[in-house]
C-alpha cells in the first residue's frame, strides 16, 4: 500500500481534529485550561521559535495549533510541507 502526500494531509488534519474536540472537552470542564496551558505547552513542543519552517517532527504539533484557531488547517498546504519534507535530498 502506498499513501499520498495528499492522503498522510487529510490524515493529520483528522487526528488534529480529534485532539482538538478532546481539548474543548476539557476547556469545558476546566475552563481557562486551554489558553493558560494546553496552547502555550503546544508552542513549545511546536518549535516555532526555534524552525520557522516545521520538521517532520513538528508539522503535526502544528497543525495541531493551527486547528485551535478560527481556520482550520489546509490539507493541501500540509500535503505541500509533507512533500517539501520527504523529498529525497541530493
Amino acid at each position: 500500500m502506498e499513501i499520498s502526500a495528499q492522503q498522510l494531509a487529510e490524515l493529520l488534519v483528522g487526528i488534529a481534529r480529534a485532539q482538538t474536540a478532546v481539548i474543548q472537552g476539557i476547556d469545558s470542564a476546566m475552563a481557562g485550561i486551554k489558553t493558560q496551558s494546553i496552547v502555550p505547552m503546544l508552542q513549545n513542543a511546536a518549535h516555532l521559535r526555534d524552525h520557522p519552517e516545521p520538521t517532520l517532527v513538528d508539522l503535526p504539533v502544528r497543525v495541531l495549533l493551527t486547528s485551535q484557531g478560527r481556520v482550520p488547517p489546509d490539507p493541501a498546504t500540509v500535503a505541500k510541507d509533507l512533500e517539501r519534507l520527504l523529498a529525497p535530498k541530493p
